[in-house]
């Protein structure tokens, strides 16, 4: 299992179109990916999940993943974290 803490620092934080794209890119990997923000943890691959989170800028999130491309996914999560979502 991989794990990172990675701080969301674009605008709007983890809300629509930023969740659009983390969820596509989460979609891409074989393995089981999670995010979880003070306790509470959701599937990486589900759009409500990640936004029940209520994830605003500055706040810290943990990206995990377990299978075979685990390390590639959680680098990539963080990656697009880490462009803002490109904005």
């Amino acid at each position: 299992m991989v794990v990172k803490q990675v701080v969301v620092q674009n605008q709007v934080g983890l809300h629509a179109r930023p969740v659009t794209f983390f969820i596509q890119k989460a979609n891409e990997f074989k393995s089981s990916i999670w995010v979880e923000k003070e306790n509470k943890k959701v599937n990486a691959k589900s759009l409500l999940g990640v936004l029940s989170l209520g994830v605003a800028r500055g706040m810290e999130i943990t990206i995990s993943a377990e299978g075979e491309d685990e390390q590639a996914a959680v680098d990539a999560l963080e990656a697009l974290i880490d462009s803002n979502f490109e904005e």
